[in-house]
């Protein structure tokens, strides 16, 4: 059986890619991520192929925000395909609004703090308050909780902060920006390994380029999980 802590990301361009790099993962892996670029190639009908027909777990990263009604409306209409998790943006009001609209699934609702492609210098140029990033995910992160989200997505190196909040008891922590030892960084600036990641409080871990871009995709899933069961 596989460890549904690693969660593969599926960031190829359409969905029979993805399907092939399932085929080719094989049962090494149980869970997988689709995201927002694969949104026009099939990537709503690949989730629910692998879940439906495959018995994989899905995670579907689409990072919603709107006024609350459509983020609800949206929410309900994307709960209907038994889905695992699903993103939105940590605004409370995002996140009450999702919630409405889950509600009666076991869609779990995970709230974005602050992308881990962005650093200090991003946030400034987005007009984002002043202070230190780790504080802001933290100030965040509790506040979503607050509004109801099922857990958090958030760079590993906030993980063991976020897990210590008190609105965190049970509370999910997904962590993105994982690098198995020896990856390149590509587009992440807030990285850590996989097994530091589970240690510092993360449930769940997100690699995407270092497994799909490998020779040996499944060989890189098991060097993954190798590195987490170490961690």
């Amino acid at each position: 059986m596989s460890d549904d802590r690693l969660i593969v990301a599926l960031d190829v361009p359409h969905a029979v890619a993805g399907l092939e790099l399932a085929e080719k993962l094989g049962n090494a892996v149980g869970f997988y991520k689709i995201g927002l670029g694969m949104l026009t190639g099939g990537g709503l009908a690949l989730a629910n192929e692998l879940k439906q027909e495959h018995g994989k777990r899905i995670f579907l990263d689409m990072k919603l925000f709107d006024i609350g009604a459509t983020v609800e409306a949206a929410v309900r209409g994307l709960a209907q395909f038994d889905l695992d998790f699903l993103t939105v943006h940590g605004d409370p009001h995002v996140v009450a609004a999702a919630k409405q609209g889950a509600a009666g699934t076991d869609m779990k609702i995970l709230a974005v703090t602050i992308l881990t492609s962005l650093d200090r210098a991003d946030l400034d140029a987005a007009l984002i308050q002043p202070g230190d990033l780790g504080d802001l995910v933290l100030t965040r992160a509790g506040r979503a909780l607050d509004a109801g989200a099922d857990g958090v997505i958030a760079s590993p190196q906030e993980a063991a902060a976020i897990r210590a909040l008190p609105e965190a008891g049970g509370k999910l922590i997904v962590t993105p920006g994982v690098r198995p030892q020896g990856a390149a960084l590509g587009d992440q600036k807030r990285v850590a390994t996989p097994g530091q990641a589970i240690t510092d409080g993360a449930d769940h871990i997100v690699v995407g380029r270092p497994i799909w871009q490998a020779e040996d995709p499944a060989a890189a899933a098991r060097a993954v999980l190798q590195e987490i069961s170490k961690g």
